[in-house]
């Protein structure tokens, strides 16, 4: 799932070297963190949340498909 979420962020931002992703295991359910460059929060984000929004969806799918629950959370630098 942390893969999932790298690959995504790197294909949006203007510098992927400043992508960093963060998977906590706590038992069932996993949380992904997120930290991108200051500059490129806007392009993570989207308009009205929209493409945070759809990264959550397919982080959700993901995690449905190995039986466990996982949530986004996107951290400001």
């Amino acid at each position: 799932m942390k893969e999932l979420i790298d690959m995504i962020a790197k294909q949006l931002v203007d510098d992927p070297s400043q992508v960093a992703v963060k998977e906590i295991d706590e038992g069932g359910r996993v949380r992904v963190e997120l930290t991108v460059s200051k500059e490129d929060m806007g392009r993570v984000i989207g308009k009205g949340g929209r493409i945070a929004n759809s990264m959550r969806v397919l982080l959700r799918v993901a995690a449905a498909r190995e039986g466990k629950r996982a949530t986004l959370d996107i951290v400001e630098p």
